[in-house]
């Protein structure tokens, strides 16, 4: 067990008998009353928030998590297969880790995962992935105006917006996060 003053920000803490990362952590030395540590957390499992103020001498435990980067391979019910691209051992991570990312993740593709003692906490995809377009309408000559944008369907089935200049067989830069359309790829 470790004391309150030992944790920084970016920690994992086993708060309340859930798994919570430290956001921001401040001392705070109010007037004439005790010191305290003031923490915000996000619940690694539902993402809420948790304010706390800890004791100077309060004991928490601090998570061993290690991150590592994955190759995934395929989707199997609610899980991804993700291998260790070091060893080759297998481990099944469910989708939810990934978030909004899960529409955009093709096979092969290299994944960060963290683990706290043999369980996924976290998974994160790459910022970008290029994709395929398979299909769009083709554009009308005159149809061109400032920011024109139409519907194009990509290679995991995904319909995004794409300029209107993109045809079906070009293949496109998409932000995972927020599922837009970044650049063409040559």
């Amino acid at each position: 067990m470790a004391k309150a003053s030992d944790i920084k920000n970016g920690n994992i803490l086993r708060f309340n008998g859930d798994l919570v990362n430290v956001e921001e952590f401040i001392h705070r030395t109010p007037g004439n009353l005790r010191a305290f540590y003031q923490a915000r957390m996000r619940n690694i499992k539902s993402g809420k928030l948790v304010e706390y103020r800890f004791r100077t001498d309060e004991e928490v435990e601090i998570c061993r998590v290690e991150t590592n980067d994955y190759q995934y391979l395929y989707e199997d019910g609610d899980y991804y297969v993700v291998m260790d691209n070091n060893s080759y051992e297998q481990f099944n991570v469910p989708k939810s880790l990934f978030g909004n990312a899960t529409k955009f993740m093709k096979e092969g593709m290299n994944v960060i995962v963290a683990f706290e003692s043999d369980e996924p906490i976290m998974g994160q995809a790459p910022a970008s992935v290029e994709l395929e377009i398979t299909y769009t309408e083709p554009a009308v000559k005159g149809d061109t105006s400032t920011n024109a944008l139409k519907n194009a369907t990509v290679e995991t089935g995904v319909e995004i917006k794409v300029p209107m200049f993109i045809n079906q067989g070009d293949k496109v830069k998409v932000d995972t996060r927020t599922g837009d359309y970044i650049e063409r790829v040559k």
